[in-house]
């Protein structure tokens, strides 16, 4: 079952990456590196904020029931918050001390650096790999998070390569400043994408216009109005609807409904009929589609 195996990989990266940072806090001292102390403590957000998501994504699992009807998927949501909000926190002060050691450079053990950067990206490549497969957003924070402690540490390693060889000692805060801002720019894409699920935005890729107007060309169906359309998750689309028709047999037009709106990537829909003796209440309802006459042919 894909879901356990999303936990599952969600745990390995966990411990993986519980038991480097503990690794690397010791070989930042070690070392006296900027890039590799900054990563400890990032890699330690990281751990943490893996843990959190595992737990959430667990939770996320739990059938609906009648405290949450809709099932508990938005806690996977909630995990993917969480998780973009620690690794923002986590750029933020990488930048701030990545600034300071640029103003005033330190001497650094590059032989040590590189060591642990081997070592570094070794550890994060598996985590990576062992989180690159499922489809939660919460998922995808984790990969995220696993993607650029991999590419931290291969800035790292080649940034201790070049600083063996040139003794330059800037280069280690300005690996560390390339790294964070990488990171924040996907945190805030992720972001965006949460903030559109708690918004009940209309999910990507989905235009309401374009779907009522393929429902009006269901025979017999008059009119569609109340057309509500929102994800739960980022996977599961619901929608919601009134429809016009004076069929009889409604069996069959909500049959053609639910086929077309499948097409559509939406795979929970509400329909509520109304023939045209029922006014809807709400008839100002914004949402009003333009009404199709059909000519039957």
């Amino acid at each position: 079952m894909k879901k356990y195996k999303t936990q599952t990989n969600i745990l390995i990266a966990f411990l993986l990456n519980i038991s480097f940072s503990i690794f690397e806090i010791i070989g930042g001292f070690i070392t006296h590196s900027i890039a590799i102390m900054s990563d400890a403590i990032h890699d330690f957000g990281d751990a943490l904020s893996i843990g959190i998501s595992y737990v959430l994504e667990r939770k996320s699992h739990n059938k609906p029931n009648n405290k949450y009807t809709y099932g508990y998927a938005r806690y996977s949501i909630l995990g993917a918050f969480i998780t973009t909000s620690i690794l923002t926190i986590g750029s933020c002060f990488v930048i701030y001390e990545s600034v300071k050691r640029i103003i005033n450079p330190v001497k650094v053990n590059y032989n040590g650096m590189i060591i642990f950067a081997i070592v570094g990206v070794i550890i994060n490549f598996a985590a990576a790999y062992f989180t690159k497969e499922g489809d939660s957003i919460n998922q995808r924070s984790v990969n995220l998070h696993m993607l650029e402690d991999v590419l931290g540490w291969i800035v790292v390693l080649i940034g201790s390569i070049l600083m063996n060889f040139t003794d330059v000692r800037i280069i280690d805060p300005i690996m560390s400043l390339g790294v964070a801002l990488f990171i924040l720019i996907h945190s805030f894409r992720n972001f965006k994408t949460i903030l559109d699920l708690f918004l009940e935005k209309v999910p990507h890729g989905i235009e309401v216009e374009d779907i009522k107007n393929h429902l009006c060309e269901i025979p017999f169906v008059d009119e569609v109005h109340h057309i509500h359309i929102w994800s739960i998750d980022g996977e599961n689309n619901f929608a919601t609807m009134h429809v016009k028709t004076i069929s009889k047999d409604i069996k069959q037009i909500k049959k053609k409904i639910r086929e077309e709106l499948l097409e559509h990537n939406i795979n929970h829909v509400t329909i509520e009929i109304e023939d045209d003796k029922d006014h809807c209440d709400e008839e100002k309802c914004e949402l009003k589609a333009i009404t199709h006459h059909h000519h039957h042919h």
